[in-house]
Parts: C-alpha cells; structure tokens; sequence
C-alpha cells in the first residue's frame, strides 16, 4: 500500500512526503550528481562542492549557515556517495519553513567564495591524511578502484592531494553550473507536516531557479575482469577484501543476493563468516560482507583484518564458506531460518527515521518510486533455494572474484 506523497512542480523539481508519528522531522535535498560524475581532472570535486554548500550563499556567510538550525536545535548535514549528494536537516516539525529555506537557498545560491574554498581545501587534505591512516576504510575504496579501473566509479570520494589542490571557486560554480538544478534533484520530507503545506513552500522557494535537465551523461562501467592484487602498506595487521561486481539495484537478483549478503557475512552474531573465522578460529576480531548496489552495477565484498601469519588460512575459510553456498541449495529449514532473520532485522532498521528518510530519497531520486518494508518482506518471502543457488554459483566461483591484500 501507498504511504507516501510525490508531486512534480513546474520546474522540474520532484517531492517525495512520507507522514511519521513524531514531532522530530527530516527534510533535504538529493542531488543527482556524485564521484561517478566527475571529469577526470575533478577526482574529489562532489565532495569538496558538499562542503563548500555551507560556506556561503547570495546572501548568508558561513557563520550564519551553520548557526540557522543549531539556534532551534537542530541538525545540518550532507554527504556524497558515487551517484548522489545529500543535504538535509533534522528538526522539531514546527521549524520545517526555517529548514527548508535555508536547505533551497545553500543547494541552489551557494557562492563559494575563494577564501573559503583555501580554508577548507586545508580542511579536505586533512580528512584525506585520516582516511589514509585507517587501512581497514581506506581499502574498501581502493577495492572499487581495483573492480572499475580508470572509470569514475573507480575514483576516491575524497579525491586526492593533487586534484584538491587545483581546485578554486569556479570550479565548484561549474559543478554546481552542471547538475545543481530543479530536474536533478529531489526534495524528500519525512515527518509530520502536511503535504500541501510541503508544497506551497517548494513552489514559493523555487520559482525563480530554472529548471535545468535530468542528469543522463553517465557511462557504464567496462566489463569486469578478476584480479588479485597485494600492496605493500607496512600495516600491523593484513588487511584483505575478496569480492566482484554485482546487481544493479534494479535487478530482480539483487534481494536474494542481499539475503545471501546477510547470511554470510551480516550484522549478526551467528553469519557464516563470523562463526568461521572469529567465533570457530579466532582469527579476526572483526568480518563483513557488504553490498552495494549503483543504477547500473553493483559490488559484493568481504572484508576483514588478521595478523599477517594468518591471512591465507583466512582466505581459504572465506573460500570454504563461498564454495558451500555453490555445492548445495539450502533446505526449506534453513531457507525458512535465514528469511525470519533478515525480515526481522529490516524491521528494526526500518525504526531509525533518518535511515529511513535517506533510503526514500536515494531511491526516489533514482528509480521514480518508494517502498516500504513491507514490499521487501514480500520479495524475501518469495525467494526460492534454486534462486539463491543460482545467484551464487554466478558470482562465487573462485574464478570470478578478485582479491585485494594490504601487507
């Protein structure tokens, strides 16, 4: 069942609604436009523009941008993944008109003044310097980079050192210039505001912004070839992610890649992986696998960190546990024990409002539609032993997966 509210002003600008019970609201603006979207000479350039969103508009400094929710207790934030720019405030349901124009008027009038584009430059190349100094983050970029190559999924987030430096006010205005308008973006609101109050707001705030185009300029990745790769990194302990691309969002496989995901290598305590390596062999403190999912690919790693002597008894574990799921289908028993568990877990996730907020934006933003955890119930339900017996004989043979080692 529908529980949300979408409406397309004139402009182009896309609003997505959904009510919640509690006075704390959430309100923003996805941006189509993320690394992928960068020319090889702006590696860093959608991050640096996301911080340089609140450092100055046609009519605020960066003194009073950071000031305007935190005086009514609320929250400021944005992030950038590979295919999105987020900017969104959390706050009481009562200040939604302070929030929404203050988010329309730093997505859509920043300024970036030069000043500030030399200050937070500095800013950029310390969180660069960070990133660098944690190899257990730091790998699960370079693991991408290893799968796409010299495409723009392959790129750092962050950028680095020699790129950030080139860059000054204009460079941020052209990026802005590119994919900052009206058609581009999504306005999501969750809380407990009336949607025609949401409207009325959206249509006041941005009636003079041209409408612009859609963001349609991007390349698919090339076709995927396995490798095994070692860096040297002088780390204390090896650090070692195995894993190959994936299901793009949209693909039907991709939930029960997402129920095998969690099966293996999830949040809990009893995964696959975690019994293996920790709970069975005390080798590692810490293993996960994750999926990640774009418009037109996607990336199934595992990553953990052991001490160096046993890295290849760790690898061979992972293996163990991939080549299990390739030889057998799983029985109605255990079908039935992992879809509880997952359906279970969707469930308390669903609780965080925020998460919730984001994961409705991002998906509206990209596919046009919403929906909630009910429909995921449906879908894992639905899942057959063959299916996921046929997802992973595709994806886990020790052929089609590559390795990435930090020694």
């Amino acid at each position: 069942m529908k529980t949300y509210n979408t409406l397309t002003l004139f402009n182009g600008l896309r609003i997505i609604h959904t009510p919640s019970p509690t006075s704390v609201a959430y309100c923003g603006y996805a941006i189509d436009a993320g690394t992928r979207d960068e020319q090889p000479h702006e590696a860093g350039l959608a991050h640096f523009v996301e911080h340089m969103l609140f450092k100055g508009t046609s009519k605020r400094r960066a003194w009073h941008i950071l000031n305007r929710m935190e005086h009514v207790g609320g929250d400021l934030n944005a992030f950038t993944n590979k295919e999105e720019t987020v900017v969104y405030s959390a706050f009481l349901k009562k200040d939604f008109a302070r929030a929404l124009e203050l988010l329309t008027d730093i997505v859509f009038h920043s300024t970036f003044p030069q000043h500030e584009v030399d200050k937070e430059r500095g800013v950029i190349l310390e969180e660069i310097e960070s990133y660098e100094d944690n190899p257990a983050e730091l790998i699960f970029d370079d693991f991408e980079s290893t799968l796409f190559g010299d495409h723009s999924l392959g790129h750092n987030i962050l950028g680095s050192p020699r790129h950030l430096k080139s860059f000054h006010a204009e460079s941020g205005l052209n990026f802005t210039q590119r994919y900052y308008h009206p058609a581009n973006v999504v306005l999501f609101v969750y809380g407990n505001i009336p949607f025609n109050r949401i409207v009325m707001w959206a249509e006041r705030l941005t009636a003079d912004i041209p409408m612009g185009t859609g963001n349609t300029g991007r390349v698919a990745p090339p076709p995927y070839t396995p490798r095994y790769l070692e860096q040297h990194r002088r780390t204390h302990q090896t650090h070692v992610m195995i894993g190959c691309t994936a299901y793009p969002a949209a693909d039907r496989r991709r939930t029960g890649l997402y129920l095998l995901n969690n099966m293996l290598g999830g949040p809990g305590m009893n995964s696959r992986l975690n019994l293996a390596l920790r709970e069975h062999s005390g080798l590692v403190y810490n293993v996960e696998s994750n999926l990640v999912s774009y418009t037109d690919t996607g990336v199934f790693s595992i990553y953990f960190g052991t001490d160096g002597r046993d890295a290849e008894r760790c690898i061979d574990l992972v293996h163990r546990e991939l080549h299990r799921l390739c030889e057998h289908p799983f029985t109605s028993l255990q079908l039935a024990a992992i879809k509880k568990q997952l359906i279970g877990q969707v469930g308390v996730a669903s609780d965080n409002f925020e998460s919730a907020a984001l994961g409705m934006a991002k998906t509206y933003l990209h596919y046009g539609t919403c929906e909630g955890p009910e429909a995921l119930y449906r879908r894992i339900e639905a899942l057959t032993a063959n299916e996921l017996w046929d997802i992973a004989n595709g994806l886990f043979s020790p052929d089609n997966l590559t390795t990435l080692i930090y020694r």
